[in-house]
């Protein structure tokens, strides 16, 4: 029973220890993308947004026509709402005040294309533009960049923390497995020295040595076995020593008888002798011998 218990904690132990390893890498992983990977794609879709608003300007000056408001405005909201998602997902010191500079960067730029289509175009405020966009696009692509290089940091840890938690296991994995191993031959041993002493016992019987007996220490099964087999060899010896004595007894008893029957021959026989000599001493009498040879009655 002990050692069913000991094996069920070593397995639990090292179950336990192996989800709380794997617990703690998939949270690191999930934070990891939350954290970052997330900025990540927020800084390509503002960099895709930009782009898209830096084609549309280089489109109405080369075709000398007005912007598309309608696509300027939605691709303004989507770069906004982008920048709001990015805002609420600052995880890396120094984040905080790029994504503001792309804040007052893009506002700027907004500005710029606003006052573009109201003024007369010239070569000078494209050139703005293109200045501001191309600075608004490295900006979104350096805080892609920043969050890139911490999923990178973050993923060696995680894979250091994996190598090192590994090492534990497995560390801890080989001394458990040891002292199993130690268990399992102790175990096996006091089980085949308890199983030897009562096979042994069991052949003594089967002897007929009814005086063995069975001596375990400790309060297992093997106790209990013990004192039923004692028991056993105590009544096998009790009917043995009565069976010795009943047929002591019994032969004493037919010593008796034959001495009896001996004497009650013996008698018979003295019987006999006795009435021969009477029929002898008759027959003399009825002969007149005794007077001859002086013998009287």
């Amino acid at each position: 029973m002990l050692g069913m218990i000991f094996f069920f904690i070593v397995i639990a132990g090292l179950s336990i220890l192996s989800a709380l390893q794997m617990n703690a890498l998939s949270s690191k992983t999930d934070a990891m993308v939350k954290e970052n990977q997330y900025s990540v794609i927020f800084a390509h879709e503002m960099g895709e947004y930009l782009t898209t608003l830096n084609t549309e300007m280089t489109r109405s000056v080369l075709n000398d026509d007005n912007q598309d408001s309608t696509l300027i405005r939605k691709t303004t909201e989507s770069f906004n709402q982008s920048l709001r998602s990015e805002k609420s997902n600052i995880t890396e010191i120094g984040e905080d005040k790029l994504v503001a500079t792309i804040e007052s960067g893009f506002r700027e730029y907004i500005a710029s294309i606003s006052g573009f289509k109201k003024s007369t175009q010239s070569k000078d405020k494209y050139a703005l533009l293109q200045n501001q966009f191309h600075s608004l696009y490295q900006q979104a692509m350096l805080l892609s960049q920043m969050n890139e290089q911490a999923i990178f940091l973050k993923a060696e840890g995680i894979k250091k923390s994996a190598e090192k938690g590994s090492t534990y296991i497995t560390i801890l994995g080989t001394i458990l497995f040891l002292i199993t191993m130690s268990f399992t031959f102790s175990f096996s041993t006091y089980f085949n020295e308890r199983f030897s002493k009562l096979y042994n016992g069991i052949k003594e019987i089967g002897a007929g040595n009814y005086k063995q007996r069975l001596h375990f220490e400790g309060e297992d099964e093997f106790s209990d076995i013990s004192l039923v087999f004692n028991n056993m060899a105590v009544n096998l010896n009790e009917n043995k020593t009565n069976s010795a004595t009943n047929e002591t007894e019994a032969n004493e008893h037919e010593n008796t008888r034959n001495q009896v029957q001996e004497l009650k021959r013996i008698i018979d026989e003295m019987h006999g002798v006795e009435n021969r000599a009477i029929e002898i001493i008759t027959k003399l009498e009825t002969k007149n011998v005794f007077p001859q040879i002086g013998i009287t009655k």
